[in-house]
Parts: structure tokens; sequence; C-alpha cells
């Protein structure tokens, strides 16, 4: 069920409104991660968006993709 991914989406919103602006822009992706995260977790539920979040997470390096990635 999509409902248990809703305290990590939400915990999501807190990185984007709190932390993130202080970060700044480091994404190498558009969507941001933090963006496709909730996008796969509201689309896929809790299991295979966050499969695919992590995923997306673990690609962001110097040697990683680059670029327009979105959520499948």
């Amino acid at each position: 069920m999509k409902i248990f991914s809703y305290p990590f989406i939400f915990l999501i919103r807190i990185y984007q409104w709190g932390l993130s602006p202080l970060l700044g822009n480091k994404c190498r992706y558009t969507p941001t991660c933090s963006q496709y995260g909730v996008e796969a977790l509201k689309k896929y539920g809790l299991f295979k968006g966050g499969y695919l979040t992590i995923k997306r997470i673990l690609s962001c390096h110097p040697w990683g993709g680059h670029g327009h990635d979105p959520v499948p």
C-alpha cells in the first residue's frame, strides 16, 4: 500500500524545506533526487519506489549519470 510511503515522503519534504536550501543546488539530475524520491514513492509505493530512490541516490556521484532522468 502506498500509505506506508507517506512517512518517508514527509522526511524527504523536511529535507527539501529545511536542509536542502542550506546545502545549495548540487544535484546532477532533473528532477532533483529528492523530488524523484517523492514521485517514485507516490507512484510505486514504499518498496519499488524506495528501491528506485536509493538506486538514483547511489548513482549521484562524479562518475555517475546526469541530465534528465524521470521516474519510469
